[in-house]
């Protein structure tokens, strides 16, 4: 299964031209609220240096792509719904929100840093708005829906503990549904110091404290300050960081980036998503306006901050946030290839303390039921099955149904 990646945040902050920037989408974007309605869903990439070069052979990707010595990894973005004030409550689309932003593995939260929208999400002057209130009312409406599930299965849990079910079971269970697991629930008891207290003595306030910490583990979220190029922006993306210091959070132009994947794709311009710089390889191809763009973006936001932050966000997203190591399986060892003779055809995302086991298992059945070793191809050595892979591994699955 692909990671699952969704954007969340108040309506005119830009998810939509960032999920269309990332994926090349051509999902509507407008100004008048609630412009998404039903959820997007597209592929983008997370991506990593490919290990190719070091074997010095050319590869043959079947499961990504591989261009100027980058491997890019498919990963699904899901662009979902604003949201408002009392969405955990059904108001306005909140619930079909919160249905499918239960599916995402991570969430970036996109936030308008120049301040150019008001409480309710409608477009004002931009320094008018208040880019931490947007973060704290989104934050309070995920909360509460984990709050609410918790609360409202109370009698449920408390049922199973008095029947002597582990409270972390208990609680997993009726949360499974927004992809809370057990040990979710025991670093939030820890976390919210609420280990060893009785269940049926929760206070409300309690309560409040474990659905805090179990939306924080189970739901890892990266702050995405974007409209970076607006004058307004870089104040308030001080302010942000300064506020949400235990958050990880990306200063981004989703427009800017929009722009130079469509000057990419149209072969105006050479450019790797999340470069620091692009080359215009069809001068005559561009009007004024379009010079004047990438003009600016080359200008005021590669030269302000590096990047235009979308594919950094992503990145960050799969490789800090989630952990997740870069493994290579081949089947011929000597040869870098499978049993067809591709060349480092495949690349699977796992997430950190991944064993050779795990890897067996997400490429068939049949390859794990019969494991017997595996083969690091950079040394020769033998890996039992309970190996855990590292970042950029390249390894032979060696079984007695080997299908690789």
């Amino acid at each position: 299964m692909p990671i699952k990646i969704g954007l969340i945040g108040k309506t005119n902050t830009g998810k939509t031209t960032l999920f269309n920037a990332a994926t090349l989408s051509h999902a509507e974007i407008s100004t008048y609220p609630f412009t998404t309605k039903q959820p997007n869903y597209g592929t983008t990439y997370a991506i990593t240096l490919c290990v190719h070069k070091e074997f010095n052979v050319t590869d043959n990707p079947k499961n990504s792509l591989c261009r100027d010595g980058w491997r890019f990894i498919p990963i699904e973005l899901i662009d979902l719904p604003g949201l408002i004030k009392g969405a955990w409550q059904g108001k306005g689309l909140g619930n079909q929100f919160l249905a499918v932003a239960a599916q995402s593995d991570a969430l970036l939260h996109i936030v308008d840093a120049s301040g150019s929208i008001d409480a309710a999400g409608r477009i004002t002057e931009p320094g008018t708005g208040d880019p931490l209130a947007d973060i704290a009312d989104i934050e309070e409406e995920l909360v509460m829906w984990y709050l609410k599930l918790l609360e409202g299965n109370r009698d449920k849990i408390s049922r199973a503990v008095s029947s002597g079910e582990k409270l972390t079971v208990a609680i997993a269970r009726v949360m499974g549904g927004v992809g809370v697991k057990e040990h979710h629930v025991q670093q939030a008891l820890i976390d919210s110091n609420l280990q060893g207290k009785e269940f049926d003595n929760y206070s409300m306030e309690d309560s409040k404290r474990l659905a805090w910490s179990l939306r924080d583990i189970s739901k890892p979220t990266l702050i995405v300050a974007n409209k970076i190029d607006v004058p307004t922006a870089a104040e308030n993306f001080k302010r942000i960081r300064e506020e949400y210091r235990d958050m990880l959070v990306v200063p981004a132009s989703a427009e800017a980036e929009l722009t130079l994947r469509r000057a990419e794709s149209k072969g105006l311009i050479r450019y790797i998503p999340g470069d620091e710089r692009f080359e215009v390889i069809k001068h005559d191809g561009l009007n004024e306006r379009q010079r004047w763009a990438l003009n600016f973006i080359r200008r005021d936001v590669l030269g302000e901050y590096m990047r235009t932050g979308v594919q950094h966000a992503i990145n960050v997203a799969v490789f800090k946030l989630l952990k997740m190591n870069a493994v290579y399986p081949v089947a011929d060892a000597s040869r870098l290839s499978d049993k067809d003779g591709n060349v480092l055809p495949d690349v699977y995302l796992l997430p950190a303390g991944s064993t050779v086991e795990d890897l067996a298992k997400q490429i068939h059945t049949d390859l794990a039921k019969g494991l017997l070793y595996a083969i690091d191809v950079r040394d020769g050595l033998r890996l039992p099955a309970d190996y855990e892979l590292k970042d950029r591994d390249v390894i032979s699955i060696v079984s007695a149904s080997k299908r690789k």
